[in-house]
């Protein structure tokens, strides 16, 4: 058995080991990081900790969040730096079974594929589940 906090992006259900995530905030303000690579978001004042918030679907190369949707943090537990991941919605904390996880979908391309170490097949739908330390590796591309 393996315990998942769960969240969605664009529709589809993802998660990560619950014991690396710290917590979970509804929307906050963010201060720009000029010349960041384009998945960082912004800077969160966490309880007077700085934690960089990377956007899940700028990471995955999905569409922009709709203007409407504030997105939710998921804040990691880290020994180094902080660091949040924006997620559309929480989901819930999920016990699945090692019997039902299978390698990434074909259909899964592009960046998503390589950050997804595979799925659990649920009753009504997949749970892709995130390379973490993949996922946290962003590289140096930067906003124009």
């Amino acid at each position: 058995m393996r315990r998942l906090c769960t969240f969605y992006l664009d529709g589809m259900l993802f998660g990560i080991d619950v014991d690396a995530v710290q917590e979970v905030l509804r929307y906050q303000a963010m201060t720009p990081v000029p010349l960041a690579p384009t998945v960082v978001a912004g800077l969160i004042n966490l309880r007077g900790q700085i934690v960089t918030a990377l956007d899940l679907r700028r990471r995955l190369e999905l569409p922009e969040r709709p203007p409407d949707l504030l997105p939710t943090n998921v804040v990691l537990r880290s020994t180094t730096v902080g660091a949040s991941l924006l997620v559309d919605r929480i989901g819930e904390v999920l016990e699945v079974d090692d019997e039902s996880f299978e390698p990434p979908p074909e259909t899964t391309q592009g960046t998503a594929r390589e950050l997804i170490l595979g799925a659990y097949k649920l009753p009504d739908q997949l749970l892709l589940l995130l390379d973490l330390k993949k996922t946290l590796d962003i590289g140096t591309e930067v906003h124009a």
